[in-house]
């Protein structure tokens, strides 16, 4: 179990470029989260096709390349646990189940605090408690991300850049649903924290080595929090969302995947 949950202290394998094109990519997802509020055009009714096309691309990275990959990586993440945990047969699946429902149950939080702070006329924004319990719970996801920039399944260049492109979209959507619920709070403090995060996971990466099995379950926990963070901000029948732009953003990204 300890092999699978801690890190194994080995030197990266990496080698110096592809070092430091995470590192570039790291600090540009920083900055998306630091600047996405400058463009004005996506914080409109009915939904920007942009963030429509933006959530595409990050189910269609989901679907395309990391389930499949999961699958082989069960076979690796069952010759890890040992006879204790036999009985979960399907740990990487467990695991993107998990992601899902950890970030659904966030989201319903930050909803019924809006509800009630709106019946008390406090506004319709978060309650200060749920904005931490928010921000914390999206570090975390963020430092996941900077720590998989260096530490993927594929640690490819090709690889790199998909994750990195499919991520940075995904950064813009996650920013406008967040500020929707904390507004200015998010503004003044949440975006420099997830900022942060996402440097600091990939400082981590820089220093230690999960195994395989870990980075395969890291990654299954990913893919469900990017479905759900995707999904819930299209799905709602008020943000009058733009299918065809949805579709549009998964399938050219999906072509692209599949060719290269």
């Amino acid at each position: 179990m300890f092999r699978i949950l801690f890190a194994v202290a080995e030197p990266s394998t990496s080698n110096f470029n592809l070092v430091w094109l995470s590192a570039l990519f790291a600090l540009i997802l920083a900055l998306v989260h630091l600047f996405s509020s400058k463009l004005r055009f996506l914080e409109r009714t009915p939904r920007s096709i942009w963030l429509s096309v933006s959530g595409g691309v990050s189910v269609a990275y989901v679907f395309v390349h990391i389930l499949p990959e999961l699958s082989q990586a069960q076979e690796t993440v069952k010759g890890t646990v040992g006879k204790a945990l036999l009985f979960l047969e399907h740990h990487v699946y467990l695991l993107a189940l998990l992601g899902l429902a950890v970030f659904y149950g966030l989201e319903r939080v930050a909803k019924v605090s809006r509800q009630r702070n709106r019946k008390a006329g406090r506004g319709d924004v978060a309650s200060s408690g749920v904005f931490w319990v928010h921000i914390a719970s999206f570090a975390l996801y963020n430092a996941l991300i900077g720590y998989l920039l260096l530490h993927r399944e594929e640690p490819r260049v090709q690889s790199l850049w998909f994750f990195f492109m499919a991520m940075a979209l995904h950064f813009i959507v996650n920013d406008n649903g967040l500020r929707e619920h904390h507004q200015r709070t998010y503004e003044k403090t949440g975006r420099w924290i997830l900022a942060a995060a996402i440097i600091c996971g990939w400082a981590i990466g820089l220093g230690t080595q999960l195994s395989e099995a870990a980075i395969a379950l890291l990654f299954a926990f990913l893919a469900g929090g990017i479905v759900l963070n995707v999904l819930k901000e299209e799905l709602p029948e008020e943000r009058q969302s733009r299918f065809w732009a949805f579709a549009l953003g998964a399938s050219i990204y999906s072509a692209l995947l599949v060719a290269l």
